[in-house]
């Protein structure tokens, strides 16, 4: 909602403290889910980390876990955020994080894994829908996109964190480590804004001056803003509707059509079946480089990559970073396919090739990281009127942690049925689909108020013809 210019002697500087501190529940979140491939040596490989006896088959649960427990709780999260606040809940989730690290940390079987995985399931899913959202509504629209690029770079430095750790540390430390970091995160956030869109929708104007100040500076002429903001929050409730008519506008269907598109194209671009593949990947090249050191390189090709996305997502857009990764990915992933379909039937005929995968998984992770890893999160933030922005973008999270959970859990069987060759080639395909998606249906947000996203996606591209927030035309 926010959405004056920088030229009302607005200070950025504190936007960047306040959405990187919000980024810190990210960076939490990403320690979570890297935390299963190192892991994985001391529990299963070597075993009796916990002394008890994982197999490979409970420990792909233990993995799965955390996207079931990010799924259930996109949806109640919603109405959480819109309760008691976005800064109140953010803070509320350290509690279950903490929880699921002291869960994992001693835990006595494989169902207490379960437990605590789900558990960090339920806090990490409920940031992808809380921190977008709250960056969205503290950023001016000229540094939104990059603002709202913070949540992916900090989580792809937390999934980093925790392969570098994971290689020094046993697990029991490594998870110590991890469990302590939400503690931190909530320390540092503590002294954050309350988002003052949702201070003006709760009345609380004093409150909103006071956080609008916090993020633009003293100098800052708050008025205008906040007026909007008032002119906004009015409009809403004079057009108030329960969520089943909100999500019927056909404004918020067409936002929740793109934004569930993007996941959908995210989520079955291959990543999860690059990243499986990766340790395989390095070592049929013969590199040399052991299996825990390619997924740090990994992980320092990811973090590079999206913050070279942040730094150019309101320069270049969100459309042509999407297209562009898209079409690269697909390439990628099709490359891939053909080594090991070659490799399947003739493991002789790529002995001279294994430059081929590597070459090809380092360029769709950069890909990846610069376009389909953050911009959809990125919009999601963006897409959806305030009046069901918790509500709808917490539909789009959901889906996307189901999708993740169905990709990484029937990965397998696609590989058994079509081979690995075809499976990459699935992805491909499917990929390339996603990049027609983009082309023909996902609006340029960049440089553009929340209001005039909604204007647009009303029909109205006319930017100086007022667009009340809740979607409906005047």
């Amino acid at each position: 909602m926010v959405h004056t210019s920088t030229e009302n002697r607005s200070n950025t500087f504190p936007q960047y403290v306040a959405a990187l501190a919000a980024a810190g529940g990210a960076f939490a979140a990403g320690t979570l889910l890297g935390w299963t491939s190192p892991a994985e040596t001391d529990i299963v490989n070597e075993g009796n980390a916990y002394g008890f006896h994982v197999s490979s088959e409970q420990y792909s649960w233990v993995s799965s876990f955390m996207t079931l427990g990010a799924a259930c709780v996109c949806i109640p999260i919603g109405f959480l955020i819109n309760f008691i606040g976005r800064k109140w809940t953010m803070l509320l989730l350290v509690a279950p994080f903490v929880l699921g690290w002291a869960l994992l940390i001693w835990a006595q079987n494989v169902i207490m894994m379960y437990i605590a995985r789900f558990i960090l399931g339920i806090a990490g899913g409920a940031f992808c829908v809380t921190a977008p959202m709250y960056t969205g509504e503290i950023a001016q629209k000229d540094i939104r996109g990059t603002l709202g690029s913070f949540f992916q770079l900090m989580i792809t430095i937390g999934i980093l964190f925790v392969y570098g750790i994971g290689a020094g540390l046993k697990v029991f430390w490594m998870s110590i480590v991890c469990g302590i970091l939400p503690i931190i995160f909530g320390v540092i956030f503590f002294f954050m804004p309350e988002s003052p869109t949702y201070l003006v929708s709760k009345n609380r104007s004093e409150s909103a001056v006071k956080s609008i100040q916090w993020l633009r500076g003293t100098e800052y002429d708050y008025r205008p803003e906040l007026e909007e903001l008032h002119q906004t929050d009015q409009e809403i409730r004079k057009n108030k509707v329960n969520v089943l008519a909100a999500l019927a506008r056909p404004v918020t269907i067409k936002a929740l059509c793109i934004s569930l598109g993007l996941m959908f194209f995210q989520q079955l671009s291959g990543i999860n079946a690059v990243i499986f593949y990766s340790e395989a990947i390095f070592e049929d090249a013969n590199t040399g480089i052991s299996s825990s050191m390619s997924t740090i390189l990994i992980g320092v090709m990811q973090v590079v990559a999206t913050f070279v996305s942040t730094m150019v997502v309101d320069k270049l857009g969100r459309r042509i970073l999407l297209l562009a990764s898209g079409a690269v990915m697909a390439l990628s992933t099709t490359a891939i396919g053909v080594y090991f379909f070659m490799k399947d039937r003739n493991a002789d005929s790529v002995e001279n090739l294994g430059w081929l995968p590597v070459a090809s998984l380092c360029i769709f992770m950069i890909m990846f990281s610069i376009g389909y890893g953050p911009v959809p999160w990125l919009m999601m933030g963006e897409l959806f009127a305030t009046d069901i922005k918790g509500f709808a973008g917490s539909i789009a999270g959901t889906i996307n942690w189901v999708l993740a959970f169905i990709v990484t859990k029937t990965f397998k069987n696609l590989n058994e049925s079509l081979g690995s060759g075809g499976t990459f080639w699935l992805f491909a395909g499917v990929t390339l689909v996603g990049v027609v998606f983009v082309f023909l249906a996902v609006p340029e947000t960049k440089g553009k108020s929340l209001n005039e996203i909604q204007m647009e996606l009303g029909g109205k591209r006319n930017a100086s013809t007022m667009q009340p927030a809740n979607g409906e035309p005047k």
